[in-house]
């Protein structure tokens, strides 16, 4: 007697459509974070999903108005793996976005599988070119770089110190080789001239052969692609071989980026290029790092600051659509024209979804990435291939 009256009352308040439709705006925004929780990577990754959260936190747990509920998978940096795993969240989880992730060639098997589905995606890392390059999507954005931002900007630096010859080093993989190839554009761009390109397979660690070549051809300076333990290994070796002081280094960001505590004294001095420093001055930045120390007890990297982005990111689009993430089109168009206030400084988009931001020149100094002045000024990948 008692379920008509009350079904009665439910229909006459808003209608048996309408209520549904209300229930499903107040469930949870379902988050699908696809980072690397073991492995050479798992620090970047587990800095990645601190910062998303912290601003997810600071926001009250809501974006848009809405809870968010997380799932998570180990991407295991393995892309054989990627596309069974990503579609564990899409599929199994039926998330509304995914965030991920870390290594490139995962990242580009996730990109395909997010624009199959038309899963909004947002990468916090990964900087194959492609993402918004030739294989950009509406749905897919960047809170990070692309491998060519960084490689071009300490091109530019190495060409400005006068550097007439130069040697790069990296793993054989999308990463690497598209920083070698942003830093060759930059390097040449200035007068120089890159002599070999040396790489090996990820995430192999024997630098031996390849730093004794390095000492034989005597370049006048040597970029280096590497990051996590891989990062950490070749440092200690550059050193160790007596290289350090023979043949500068200038290093894409990464290097020294969440390594400089496990690197010590070989990391001393060397000069790097990334789109953010441990030392900017600006009440963003201390504030951020501040909020990351007391939530987590650990000092923040770029990594986090990256997390961060994609969160802020996320929630300039569902702020748009007061959280009704059905309105893709609108939210996919608040995203795309959305600046961030980062703590790496403010940034907008380019019409491929990536960043176009500062470039900074780093020097490593005890265990902080100190900013040395802007290497490039609000520097956007010029997102060759890209047609939306």
């Amino acid at each position: 007697m008692s379920f008509r009256p009350a079904l009665s009352t439910l229909a006459l308040a808003c209608g048996v459509f309408a209520c549904s439709g209300a229930l499903a705006q107040n469930a949870p925004i379902k988050v699908g974070l696809m980072l690397p929780a073991t492995g050479t990577f798992a620090a970047l990754g587990d800095a990645i999903e601190k910062g998303f959260k912290l601003h997810v936190q600071e926001q009250g747990g809501k974006l848009g108005g809405r809870e968010v509920q997380y799932f998570k998978v180990d991407d295991e940096s393995d892309p054989a793996k990627a596309t069974d795993n990503v579609n564990k969240l899409i599929k199994r989880d039926q998330v509304d976005v995914l965030v991920g992730t870390v290594h490139s060639g995962v990242a580009l098997a996730m990109a395909r599988a997010a624009r199959e589905s038309n899963t909004l995606m947002i990468v916090p890392n990964a900087g194959a070119d492609a993402l918004t390059g030739a294989q950009c999507a509406p749905n897919i954005f960047r809170s990070s770089f692309s491998n060519w931002q960084p490689g071009y900007a300490a091109g530019v630096v190495a060409a400005g110190k006068g550097y007439k010859r130069a040697m790069s080093i990296t793993w054989n993989y999308a990463a690497g080789n598209e920083a070698v190839k942003g830093f060759t554009e930059g390097f040449e761009k200035g007068g120089g001239k890159v002599m070999k390109e040396l790489s090996l397979p990820f995430p192999g660690v024997e630098f031996q052969a390849l730093l004794t070549e390095i000492a034989a051809q005597k370049p006048d300076v040597v970029f280096a692609f590497f990051a996590g333990g891989g990062a950490v290994k070749f440092v200690k070796d550059y050193d160790a071989a007596g290289l350090k002081k023979a043949v500068p280094l200038v290093v894409s960001g990464f290097v020294t980026d969440g390594t400089l505590e496990a690197q010590g004294a070989s990391a001393q001095g060397i000069l790097s290029t990334l789109h953010y420093a441990d030392n900017l001055d600006t009440p963003r930045n201390n504030a951020f790092r501040k909020a990351y120390a007391i939530s987590y007890k650990q000092q923040p990297d770029v990594y986090a600051v990256q997390g961060y982005d994609a969160a802020q990111m996320l929630a300039a689009g569902l702020n748009a659509v007061k959280g009704d993430i059905k309105q893709r089109e609108a939210l996919q168009a608040a995203m795309a024209k959305a600046v961030i206030d980062s703590p790496r400084g403010k940034f907008s988009l380019s019409p491929q979804r990536n960043p176009v931001q500062d470039i900074y020149l780093r020097e490593v100094k005890g265990v902080n990435n100190e900013t040395r002045g802007v290497a490039v000024k609000a520097l956007a990948d010029p997102g060759r291939g890209c047609r939306l």
